[in-house]
């Protein structure tokens, strides 16, 4: 019941009283049917030999009994006849009533929800990067203008508290920045002279603490990019199989280091938003393709175009995603294995950085396919009017 929709309840619960009113009329008529023609049955016979025509004969009581013997077969079969008729005919009405009923129910019911799946329409548009963008109409019926006016009055909150949280994360990026950058500068002094009389126990805890300042400073960054991307214009021509061409250069090293081929294939197309954001999107997922594969595996790069959509797909070799986990990757700071992601100087912001810039376009990212062989997760983005033309673009 939970799986119908509301407009089939309300159908559904208006045949099943039809159906109980109809069928205790219908009920009460039979029997009051019964017992009027049982009342009269001691005074009128039906007497019909010939034709269609019938006679009805109203009997004295003092004369019944002689004729009883004579005529009683054909009163008894005419009237149980008429019994008969007189119920199924009943029965067909309630029916005819009950599915007439039904019908005008579901149309009726149908209207009178349209507002409601309009509300729904709109609710389903509203994004993160768009929670006041989108307003619920609050000129219908009392019942849905309550509503639409406490999910704008929601969403309103909604946008505030994610704009708060962005502020203090930018804020405590900002202000984490510097003494991570003095810490690191120190260490990276400190490993650059000569410490002979250093036990190695010192030396390991300062390599230690190098690579976590490192790996925070990653972190920092990201969570800067993070709160500062609706402040970057998103107006440039992009031309995307040169802006793959020089991300593939990019981590050429980091292939060959891994052990890792990369290539690409597909269509040219343009689109317009932030060259720099689109970059770092497609070099985040290749990036990843390339740092969890295994060795002598490959990552490929794929353009190609669906309606008014580019589809880039990144497809690697390396041991999958859990299917439990393909829509949490995207989440900040979700790592499927954690240890092997720390080994590989992950810190769980990658993805969700893709997702914050493909959802900032209008475009969206998935994971489409992934197993014990391989992931192929799937960039869209909207196909820009450039790409008929292709002026003002960049080519590299």
């Amino acid at each position: 019941m939970k799986r119908l929709s509301l407009q089939w309840r309300i159908t559904l619960l208006t045949i099943l009283l039809l159906a109980a009113a109809c069928v205790t009329m219908k009920t009460l008529l039979c029997s009051s049917g019964h017992a009027y023609m049982d009342s009269i049955g001691n005074y009128v016979m039906h007497y019909a030999e010939e034709g269609p025509l019938a006679i009805r004969v109203d009997i004295p009581e003092e004369q019944w009994k002689d004729m009883s013997e004579r005529f009683s077969g054909e009163f008894v079969v005419e009237l149980t006849g008429a019994k008969h008729s007189f119920c199924m005919r009943g029965w067909y009405i309630a029916l005819a009533v009950t599915v007439l009923g039904g019908a005008v129910a579901y149309f009726v019911s149908g209207r009178a929800l349209k507002p409601l799946k309009r509300f729904t329409a709109k609710a389903e548009r509203v994004q993160l990067q768009s929670l006041t963008e989108i307003t619920l109409s609050e000129d219908e019926a009392v019942e849905f203008s309550r509503l639409s006016r406490a999910v704008n009055q929601m969403l309103l909150r909604l946008k505030q508290a994610f704009d708060a949280q962005q502020q203090f994360v930018g804020n405590a990026a900002h202000e984490l920045r510097t003494p991570l950058a003095l810490m690191q500068a120190r260490l990276d002094l400190y490993m650059s002279t000569d410490h002979g009389d250093s036990c190695p126990e010192t030396a390991e805890t300062i390599a230690m603490m190098r690579e976590q300042t490192e790996r925070l400073s990653r972190m920092v960054r990201t969570l800067l990019d993070m709160s500062e991307l609706k402040a970057v214009p998103r107006n440039d021509r992009i031309q995307l199989a040169p802006m793959i061409e020089e991300v593939l250069a990019d981590l050429s090293p980091l292939a060959e280091k891994s052990g890792v081929t990369l290539s690409q294939s597909g269509e040219d197309l343009w689109i317009t938003g932030s060259d720099v954001l689109v970059y770092r999107a497609i070099f985040n997922l290749v990036e990843n393709g390339v740092k969890y594969n295994r060795p002598g595996g490959s990552v490929s790069a794929a353009v190609s175009r669906r309606g008014e959509k580019a589809m880039i797909e990144i497809k690697d070799t390396g041991c999958g995603i859990p299917e439990d986990f393909r829509e949490s990757v995207f989440q900040p700071f979700f790592r499927v294995d954690k240890s092997r992601s720390r080994e590989k100087g992950g810190v769980g912001l990658g993805l969700s950085l893709v997702w914050e810039i493909a959802h900032l376009h209008g475009g969206g990212v998935r994971v489409t396919e992934s197993s014990k062989t391989g992931t192929v997760i799937e960039l869209t983005l909207p196909v820009s009017a450039a790409a008929e033309t292709g002026i003002n673009g960049r080519c590299g």
